[in-house]
């Protein structure tokens, strides 16, 4: 016999449905590392396209100059390189803005005036521009800029995350070009400096507008362009009072690496508590052990490391524009090797 009564629909039970709540949170649990690791490739590879624009940026430049800019110009009487109270010109990365795109940044600040004005300082409205290739994705500190004016009254410097090599020496030991060789108490813990090997980069801190640095010529009659690191990778620290990081401050740690093989440096990514927590030596410095941003002095800028927020290493451009993904363990002595431009030695990434 037909029956009248209505059927029942069965529906979950509680159980039931926390238990498809556990496979979907564990689905979302096993997805969330994999789309990281997907966006972290993504970033490093924009990273690696950036500095290798940089790098051809520089090239682009030592073909109009016949040599590569200098990493910083400064016009000090009496004073230090390193002392950010000297009277400072533009940088290397300021410099080369015609040659990545950013030719109207350039002329609108009259940066050409450096070069018969020495006191001019009207290319310093540079400093508050971001420039969009001079930005790693992956270090989120770069959309705060530096709020100090590193011994000047300007403010509102923007941040950058890449920096030329003045070698792995002391910046005093580069000034226009003549380096001296970094003596044995200044070489990281271990290593033993051949007594030949030459602590200049390709770029060096140079005291007059008309001092024309190594030309790419030179660098392949020393240790080769394929084998001397040209641009490093750095960091933006978190406290905005901190210049690290500051892409038209022409000082170490700001927009140069220098001293970063020495002393308490000695691998990329120094300065976290379990290395050498003080590696860094900036005027102004903010010290963040915990961020692996260490700092050992403040009094002067002497020592600025290579760094990034990448996993395992940092990005390196090489002298003849390829870019190198240099890991976090590679040797202070093959560092050193990488760094300077006229040691005589050849190295490995490891």
């Amino acid at each position: 016999m037909y029956s009248s009564l209505p059927r029942t629909r069965r529906g979950f039970t509680l159980i039931e449905l926390l238990v498809v709540i556990a496979i979907i949170a564990i689905l979302i649990g096993l997805l969330l590392p994999a789309v990281q690791k997907v966006r972290e490739a993504a970033a490093r590879a924009k990273c690696a396209n950036n500095i290798k624009q940089i790098a051809l940026g520089c090239h682009g430049y030592a073909d109009v100059n016949n040599a590569l800019p200098p990493a910083a110009l400064m016009y000090y009487t009496g004073g230090s390189v390193s002392n950010n109270n000297a009277n400072f010109g533009p940088n290397w990365a300021v410099l080369i803005l015609p040659y990545v795109e950013q030719g109207p940044l350039y002329t609108q600040n009259n940066v050409a005036a450096h070069t018969s004005t020495v006191n001019n300082t009207a290319w310093r409205g540079v400093r508050s521009a971001t420039v969009p290739s001079y930005v790693c994705p992956s270090d989120s500190n770069g959309a705060a800029p530096h709020t100090g004016g590193a011994g000047a009254t300007e403010t509102g410097w923007a941040r950058g995350n890449y920096a030329a090599n003045a070698g792995p020496s002391d910046p005093l030991q580069t000034i226009n070009g003549n380096s001296n060789l970094i003596n044995g108490s200044g070489t990281p813990a271990g290593f033993t400096l051949p007594s030949n090997a030459n602590g200049a980069g390709p770029m060096v801190f140079a005291t007059n507008a008309s001092y024309k640095g190594n030309s790419l010529g030179a660098l392949s009659n020393q240790d080769g362009t394929s084998n001397t690191i040209l641009i490093n990778e750095i960091r933006v620290p978190v406290n905005t009072a901190d210049p690290r990081g500051s892409w038209a401050l022409p000082y170490t740690g700001m927009s140069i690496t220098a001293g970063h093989c020495r002393g308490d440096c000695g691998q990329p990514n120094d300065g976290t508590a379990t290395q050498r927590s003080g590696c860094d030596d900036v005027q102004g410095g903010v010290g963040n052990n915990a961020d692996g941003m260490g700092i050992g002095s403040t009094a002067n800028s002497n020592q600025g490391q290579a760094r990034s927020r990448h996993s395992g290493g940092v990005n390196c451009a090489m002298a003849d524009g390829t870019v190198r993904f240099v890991r976090t363990s590679v040797t202070p002595q093959n560092w050193f090797y990488m760094n300077a431009s006229s040691d005589g030695f050849t190295w490995t990434d490891n």
